[in-house]
């Protein structure tokens, strides 16, 4: 017996699975009911006879009052999925769907799955369109994965209508780029999009959930396909065994997984969603509870919207608009006329939240089965996810497609067999989404995407950093071998070397800006300029009360305190600006290269002073490579690390 038939058979003896006729069937959209819902509401479930086995609704959700139609029955939904059912396209042997999530995935293989597991990957450089130039990714040695980044685009009729009519509204370069997405993204390979632009955000988000949206249609039109057919087959001939080819489910419902940081993030992905839903009959149902919990509070004015323009920067007004509360999750059921808002998460198709969110939810719940079957998994604004606690993205990315602690009701002889192999994170399609790359977004691409069909991560070549013209700058550069030692390095070389030599000078001894980006760096400053004796300093960090932070910026502007300490967190929250400053050390390059810039032009706040008088330090090694090509430029970063 090999290893994949002997998880399976160690699954299902340990689930106590039996189902061999067609009456005993139980299919997972059957009513079930989890040890305690992760949505704290009572739900009621009618039944209602049909040509085949339809889903179970919950009645108490809540109406939208926006919604003048009144929401579906059990029965009227039943009837509307019969429907779709009808409307379905032909099955061909050249549907890009089924050929990566079918029965017998072509990419799925014994050398693809070693490949992957080893980090064996074949790669080659190709120009994406308006994506830029991509690295390609597939597993070596693999006969049936294909090296193209793009593919014919693969999406519903119904849907394509919709949205190429939207698109005639929009300029040329976005059509163009959405459409690079849709053919990329049809491909199934994963998609590491490294740098995402503002004026982009909105047109890459509305490709994405097109595709996502896609996804659970195909998904779910399959699966009442083959429900038709079993109740066809059983009413034909009660006797006879039910049809073999009917394996269309995972574990459990929710197919795909969209990670964010900020509720208002969440409210931008459920708008490009619902954009794809244009039918005027559409319902949305507990729209407006969502837009209320979600959004900002009736009668609060949201500053960074209506301030002067050039108040705060474009990038800071775009990540901090609306609700900032990074503690949440939703699920979403989708079916062809309505979209149910605050599903049960097993009863649902896609889950938006936050990685705070899901984490809490799993450690209270103690389980994540919810996330056994996830196909598709998007990650937003990675940049930000950065600045808050990645622990947390680890953490989810941990309990991605694990085989389920308990059945929900589950009939496993509907289950796709590389499901119950244990092989779904081989054929999981990751979208990641990030303005610049970090080490930890990096990490995160090399070691937990496995997807068999390949992946694609787009490259940017950067140009130097504009900067007020006649500063004194100055790269210091500290040798490093292994980037275990690195924090250890820096830390050293900092204290004996370039710290003295700032403190034996009386001009770059004051009004000095340490700028750290690492938590952990800042921490470890911190503690060394409390026990340096004769340093007089402050600090703002992301933990600074807004009255801690008043009394730091007046105690340096006033040259009370000769150093201000200021953590990367601190600016990417509050963005300041910080006057009284005339010598600026990075104690390492920021990760968001116009912090740079702005740092840089603070000094220039106070009246009368000139370039000549202030100074730039960058503490780096090559490992902040990443870091200094957005600032100094792709060629520039290179040669620094060469020429050091």
């Amino acid at each position: 017996m090999d290893a994949g038939n002997a998880v399976t058979t160690k699954l299902l003896t340990l689930l106590n699975v039996s189902a061999t006729k067609i009456g005993k069937r139980k299919h997972l959209h059957d009513e079930f009911v989890p040890a305690e819902k992760l949505n704290k509401r009572k739900t009621t479930s009618f039944a209602a006879e049909v040509h085949f086995e339809k889903e179970k609704e919950d009645v108490s959700m809540e109406v939208d009052k926006e919604v003048a139609v009144p929401l579906a029955t059990a029965e009227e939904e039943a009837k509307e999925e019969a429907e779709d059912v009808d409307m379905e396209e032909p099955a061909s042997s050249n549907d890009l769907y089924e050929n990566h999530f079918g029965v017998n995935p072509s990419s799925l293989s014994e050398s693809s799955r070693t490949a992957v597991e080893g980090r064996s990957w074949s790669t080659s450089r190709e120009k994406v369109g308006k994506l830029g130039s991509a690295i390609v990714s597939i597993p070596a040695n693999s006969e049936s994965s294909t090296s193209s980044a793009v593919s014919e685009v693969d999406i519903l009729d119904n849907l394509k209508t919709s949205f190429t009519t939207r698109q005639a509204k929009q300029v040329k370069n976005q059509i163009e780029l959405q459409n690079d997405i849709l053919s990329t993204l049809a491909t199934r390979k994963d998609l590491y999009i490294t740098s995402t632009q503002l004026t982009t955000k909105r047109a890459t988000r509305e490709a994405i959930a097109l595709h996502a949206l896609n996804h659970v249609t195909k998904k779910r039109r399959r699966v009442l396909k083959n429900n038709e057919r079993l109740t066809h087959a059983a009413k034909a001939n009660p006797d006879a065994p039910p049809p073999e080819d009917v394996q269309d489910q995972g574990f459990t419902r929710p197919a795909v997984l969209i990670l964010l940081p900020f509720r208002s993030s969440a409210l931008d992905w459920f708008r490009a969603i619902t954009s794809h839903t244009p039918n005027p009959t559409y319902q949305i149902e507990n729209q407006s509870r969502f837009l209320s919990e979600y959004g900002l509070p009736a009668g609060v004015v949201d500053k960074l919207v209506t301030a002067e323009p050039g108040t705060y920067p474009p990038d800071h007004v775009d990540t901090f608009k609306g609700n900032v509360d990074d503690n949440f999750r939703v699920g979403i059921k989708m079916t062809r006329k309505t979209v149910k808002m605050f599903a049960d998460f097993y009863g649902c198709d896609i889950i938006i939240a936050s990685p705070l969110g899901l984490r809490r939810s799993i450690e209270k719940e103690k389980n994540a089965d919810y996330l056994t079957s996830i196909e598709v998994l998007v990650i937003d604004q990675m940049d930000a996810l950065t600045m808050q606690n990645w622990e947390h993205v680890k953490f989810v990315m941990s309990y991605m497609n694990k085989l389920p602690k308990e059945s929900h009701d589950t009939d496993f002889s509907r289950i796709k067999p590389w499901y119950l192999d244990g092989h779904a994170a081989f054929l999981r399609q990751s979208i990641l989404l990030s303005a610049y790359e970090t080490a930890e977004t990096r990490s995160l691409y090399n070691n937990s995407l496995k997807n068999v069909a390949g992946k694609i991560r787009t490259e940017k070549t950067w140009q130097p950093i504009e900067v007020p013209a006649g500063i004194d700058q100055t790269f210091v550069h500290f040798d490093c071998t292994n980037a275990v030692d690195e924090p250890e390095k820096r830390f050293h070389h900092f204290t004996t070397q370039l710290l003295p030599s700032i403190l034996k000078s009386a001009v770059l001894s004051t009004n000095t800006i340490i700028f750290v980006p690492s938590s952990f760096d800042f921490i470890r400053v911190h503690n060394y300029f409390r026990k340096s004796a004769g340093v007089t300093f402050t600090v703002l960090s992301e933990y600074s009360t807004n009255q801690d932070i008043s009394r730091a910026r007046q105690a340096f502007f006033k040259g009370q305190k000769a150093f201000l300490l200021v953590s990367e967190r601190f600016h990417f929250y509050k963005r300041y600006k910080i006057r009284g400053s005339r010598n600026i050390v990075f104690y390492g390059p920021p990760d968001h290269p116009q912090y740079f810039t702005e740092f840089l032009s603070f000094p220039f706040l106070d009246e009368g002073v000139e370039a000549a008088d202030v100074s730039c330090r960058v503490l780096f090694s090559k490992y902040d490579r990443m870091r200094l090509e957005r600032i100094v430029g792709t060629q520039g970063a290179i040669e620094l690390i060469k020429s050091s």
